[in-house]
């Protein structure tokens, strides 16, 4: 399913097999996919294991999975159960000390997910604001040990209007490792501005289900 704008009450279910729909992707072209799970994200620890376990038996390409990742225990279970790279982002805001233990710990394996609204970081499955703006944020979980940012624009999320561009520009230059932009990406142009902005890649989504953004057109930006 796809949220609008981070909304639990505007969502979409757009099929209700996973493992279909991971294949159908791989097939597709896919060389990364990228899964949320949102009612682990709700509740601050993984609710669906066995689906995450599922699909990442079902396909040879790497699979990143973030939601509910609170505690290293829960990001040794995702990359157990399959995963390659777990997002973390509500644990990173606790404290400095709890951020170096999640990068120390599983370096690359670890992606820091900075998700913000109008600048400021949402935490909680995006339920929760806090007062951290995301560019110091980005740059502060750099110099703590992050190895990979995922940054969300919440607002332009499931719009398929286009990614906060001069958003990501700023994270792009608060920090030097590689920044991966979600939000809003609804066609080729979209992709061809966060790649101008500086993104290593960036994670379709709704797009990829209406039609909008067929893979094959995706990859003529971000070629594997």
């Amino acid at each position: 399913m796809r949220l609008f704008q981070g909304r639990y009450d505007l969502e979409t279910v757009y099929a209700n097999q996973p493992v279909e729909v991971a294949r159908r992707w791989e097939q597709a072209g896919a060389r990364r996919l990228h899964v949320v799970d949102l009612d682990g994200a709700r509740a601050g620890e993984p609710r669906h294991l066995e689906a995450v376990s599922a699909m990442c038996a079902a396909v040879s390409c790497p699979v990143q999975v973030g939601g509910g990742m609170r505690t290293p225990e829960a990001v040794a279970k995702i990359l157990a159960a399959g995963a390659d790279r777990a997002i973390v982002g509500t644990a990173l805001t606790q404290s400095e000390d709890t951020a170096r233990e999640f990068f120390s710990r599983f370096g690359e394996a670890v992606v820091a997910g900075v998700d913000a609204r109008e600048g400021m970081v949402a935490v909680a499955g995006w339920e929760r604001m806090t007062e951290i703006n995301a560019g110091d944020f980005a740059s502060r979980l750099e110099a703590l040990g992050a190895r990979r940012i995922v940054y969300t624009d919440i607002l332009h999320d499931g719009t398929l209007e286009g990614h906060n561009v001069g958003a990501l520009a700023d994270i792009v230059r608060a920090v030097s490792i590689p920044v991966i932009a979600a939000g809003g990406i609804g066609a080729r142009e979209h992709l061809l501005a966060v790649a101008g902005a500086g993104a290593e890649a960036a994670i379709v989504g709704r797009a990829l289900y209406t039609g909008d953004l067929p893979p094959e057109v995706a990859a003529e930006v971000y070629s594997p």
